[in-house]
């Protein structure tokens, strides 16, 4: 892809232009986390998981993985050439949880937009991986790039969106082999947030961060002290990693870019049918991506991940948003700050339509994530089908359910005048406080003011067209289009990037990147 020359010239300012949105700050969770589980309980999931690790292992592709375990310390039993059953031992555990940056910076291409991650910052991210796309206009369609970039303006348009995950659709009708180009690309000119790239394999990833050197003026090695994009590696529960996933984040270790290590654990499918045996698989799945990335470069940057949900147990189906998955949110960020390492989590839903359901589900995970402190709270604006649709409408009902979270931990002055006595001696016993001087001065910025909510009365809303929620947000994500304008990329940095896309894509073909890391691991 190769945007137009035009884009380059247009500022990065953009207006609220008649959306009240929240004005970007970074958010800090003000409350002590939730902890769900016991001291004694924690610590039978930490046994739990050294027991797995120690015991059964996890089964690894790929030589050069297998290979920098065994030079390690691991237990090795080969299955065959490519694949490995990988045993750790428990010193080799906690040396890697010792050596893990309890947090970092990461490098937004705009400095403005730099999130710290760790400790009590909570970041919300747009939704990442769907197959399919919907919107309430042109209803459900197939994944392609020009959704994928309308979706990348709407995260960049709305403040409540910190973050972009590893890739906002599927743009299925771009080459596989080519099109994790396409998409850093339109990251890096469309928007200006910090993102994650697609994880499947060491080629993906090392273009990901050739574009970022590009854009930032450094050279490759320069980005090991840069932390500047990040991945995302999913462990295939239960228990396998595969060579893609592996070397993805052996690759990015090595350079000095952050790993996320996200086992997807659906409770009944992937793990056994019981939160306990869920969380300590987790756990473990988690851990052994932590051990790899500190065996190639010890204090790289990793983020304790956890998706742990629930299936229907009628139909096999993917549950979100569930007392589970929501116990499973708060659980996993425990487990995070045990080992003191920044946590990953998701807020969630099954709906099928932007409905009730998808609201509530959505809400009950996010509450989780944040009443567990989860650092990076991935799918919270946009999520549908369980995963299958990134939905237009739904982004917009998400930002609104962020900004009332954000609004809700943001920081209260409890100041002499915010007790309004002078207001309560003004109006008296038994009047109001509309008009009085302690409200005149405040009623602009007093409460949160929403974005999407209809506060009419009935008579007002049904003169106004008896709009749902939904309707409404068609409107909205329309309007914030209306009103998007690219951030500013200069003609060099442009140019030398498109150059590279164009060097790659001739390069490969229509071959797969390759998986095998473009090092010697250390050690």
């Amino acid at each position: 892809m190769a945007l137009s020359r035009g884009r380059r010239s247009q500022r990065s300012h953009r207006s609220n232009q008649g959306i009240n949105q929240l004005a970007k700050a970074p958010l800090v969770h003000p409350w002590a986390p939730v902890e769900a589980l016991s001291p004694d309980q924690l610590d039978a999931v930490h046994e739990a998981s050294i027991k797995i690790l120690e015991n059964l292992g996890i089964s690894v592709l790929g030589s050069h993985a297998i290979s920098l375990f065994e030079k390690h310390g691991a237990k090795v039993e080969q299955i065959d050439g490519n694949e490995a059953l990988v045993k750790l031992t428990r010193r080799m555990i906690e040396a890697a949880v010792a050596s893990s940056p309890e947090r970092f910076v990461l490098n937004a291409p705009n400095p403005a937009n730099n999130i710290e991650i760790g400790g009590n910052q909570i970041h919300f991210g747009l939704v990442s991986g769907p197959p399919n796309v919907h919107d309430c206009i042109n209803g459900r369609r197939v994944g392609n790039f020009a959704d994928y970039q309308t979706l990348i303006k709407l995260g960049q348009f709305f403040n409540a969106i910190d973050f972009f995950g590893n890739q906002a659709i599927a743009p299925t009708d771009l080459p596989v082999g080519t099109r994790h180009l396409d998409t850093a690309l339109c990251n890096l000119t469309l928007a200006d947030k910090p993102f994650l790239v697609t994880g499947i394999g060491a080629g993906r990833v090392l273009d990901a961060m050739q574009l970022m050197a590009i854009y930032h003026g450094k050279q490759l090695d320069e980005l090991r002290d840069f932390p500047c994009v990040m991945t995302n590696i999913n462990v295939n529960s239960p228990r396998k990693l595969d060579d893609a996933m592996a070397y993805s984040a052996m690759q990015m270790a090595y350079y000095g870019q952050p790993v996320v290590v996200t086992p997807f654990t659906l409770m009944g499918a992937m793990t056994p049918a019981t939160l306990p045996a869920a969380l300590a698989q987790q756990n473990a799945e988690a851990l052994f991506g932590v051990v790899l990335t500190q065996l190639v470069r010890p204090g790289a940057q990793v983020v304790y991940g956890g998706f742990t949900s629930n299936v229907d147990m009628r139909s096999g189906a993917p549950a979100f948003g569930t007392p589970e998955n929501s116990l499973a949110n708060i659980a996993g960020g425990q487990l995070a700050r045990r080992y003191g390492l920044p946590y990953r989590t998701s807020a969630c839903n099954a709906a099928n339509v932007v409905d009730a359901q998808a609201a509530y589900e959505t809400q009950m995970a996010m509450w989780g994530a944040t009443l567990g402190h989860g650092n990076l709270i991935y799918h919270a604006a946009g999520w549908l089908e369980g995963g299958l649709v990134a939905s237009f409408e739904k982004l917009v009902l998400d930002v609104e359910m962020i900004q009332h979270m954000k609004s809700m931990l943001a920081p209260r002055s409890f100041a002499a005048e915010e007790f309004g006595f002078d207001a309560m001696e003004e109006v008296g016993a038994g009047g109001h406080f509309f008009g009085c001087e302690h409200t005149m001065a405040r009623y602009q910025t007093a409460f949160y003011s929403p974005i999407l909510s209809d506060w009419q009365n009935h008579e007002n809303w049904v003169m106004a067209g008896e709009k749902t929620a939904t309707e409404r947000a068609t409107a909205l994500w329309q309007h914030a289009l209306a009103h998007y304008t690219p951030p500013s990329v200069s003609a060099d940095i442009f140019d030398a990037m498109n150059a590279y896309v164009a060097k790659r894509k001739a390069a490969l073909g229509s071959d797969e990147p390759n998986f095998v890391p473009d090092f010697i691991p250390a050690g």
